[in-house]
């Protein structure tokens, strides 16, 4: 058994400025993380990372840094690399040396999608594009680097702020009166908050039960229920209308109609009975938590 839990320092979270750490934040309340990101750790200054964490002495590190940039990736292959597998890896060390957990947050764009049922965790991955190939990197760099790591791969991820689909359609919907959307790729939508909540339950059951071997390695942790892009969109519009607001006219188009750098998996749906398995924890459904979401979003602007 490791000595989880057992010093004083906080649990750690990067990605500071991310909406998953807002939420970690947040759902901390008051038994708190220390949120943490640019410039006091940065992924594109990878000497600072090690002396950074040395400095602040965790006694766990959640990492939500990353660089999600689908396409952008596509073009600047390098700072991918660093922010998605070597800062990670530099994390991963530092935990290893202190004998301390790590959660690292993946993704579902290991995969390519071509399954056609959902993935489990011992699927074999087979990225499209660089982003989930850096993710991939950094998943076997973590779990070579520290005994205690937990990789959970997540997908679709909305929050009431941030940079997120829910929140693109909402913008789009007040300057567009119709909309072109992909339904050619389905996967899991997930609440920023619901898995937020997941992290710390399972960060709670390591610190009151000490790490156990069997914690180690890749776990799926999305909402429950799959949809389209094409569906998810239709979902936000029709919540939405239930605060005024006005729903364009949505498209189904394919892929192909929308070209981009990087190729998306057409369906990355993931398995997540292996994280209820382990750790008895389970993600409402999708369309439970964008409704609280909307709400959120849009019952402000009904009571000014």
């Amino acid at each position: 058994m490791a000595n989880a839990g057992l010093n004083d320092g906080p649990i750690l979270v990067t990605g500071g400025s991310g909406q998953l750490a807002r939420c970690l934040e947040a759902a901390a309340g008051e038994h708190g993380v220390r949120r943490i990101g640019r410039p006091e750790l940065d992924f594109d200054a990878l000497d600072s990372i090690v002396p950074t964490l040395a400095a602040i002495a965790p006694r766990m590190i959640i990492n939500a840094a990353a660089y999600t940039a689908v396409d952008k990736a596509e073009s600047e292959p390098d700072a991918a690399d660093r922010a998605n597998h070597l800062g990670p890896r530099l994390i991963a060390e530092y935990c290893a040396g202190q004998n301390i957990p790590l959660i690292h947050i993946s993704t579902d764009y290991v995969f390519d999608g071509a399954k056609g049922a959902p993935y489990v965790e011992t699927d074999a991955p087979n990225p499209t594009g660089v982003y989930g190939a850096t993710k991939l990197a950094g998943e076997q760099a973590v779990l070579a680097a520290n005994p205690q790591t937990i990789v959970l791969r997540t997908s679709w991820v909305y929050a009431a702020e941030g940079k997120n689909f829910v929140l693109t359609m909402l913008n789009a919907a007040k300057k567009m009166p119709k909309l072109r959307v992909v339904a050619d790729q389905i996967g899991n939508p997930t609440n920023a908050l619901d898995l937020a909540k997941a992290i710390l339950a399972i960060a709670a059951i390591i610190e009151r039960d000490g790490w156990k071997d069997r914690y180690k390695g890749i776990y799926h942790a999305t909402g429950t229920g799959t949809t389209s892009w094409y569906g998810l969109a239709n979902a936000v519009f029709a919540l939405a209308a239930h605060y005024g607001v006005s729903s364009p006219e949505v498209d189904a188009i394919t892929t192909a109609d929308w070209p981009t750098p990087a190729r998306r998996p057409s369906d990355s749906r993931l398995d997540v009975h292996k994280l209820e398995s382990v750790f008895g924890i389970t993600l409402p459904q999708w369309e439970q938590s964008l409704a609280v979401t909307i709400q959120t979003l849009l019952m402000p602007q009904i009571c000014r």
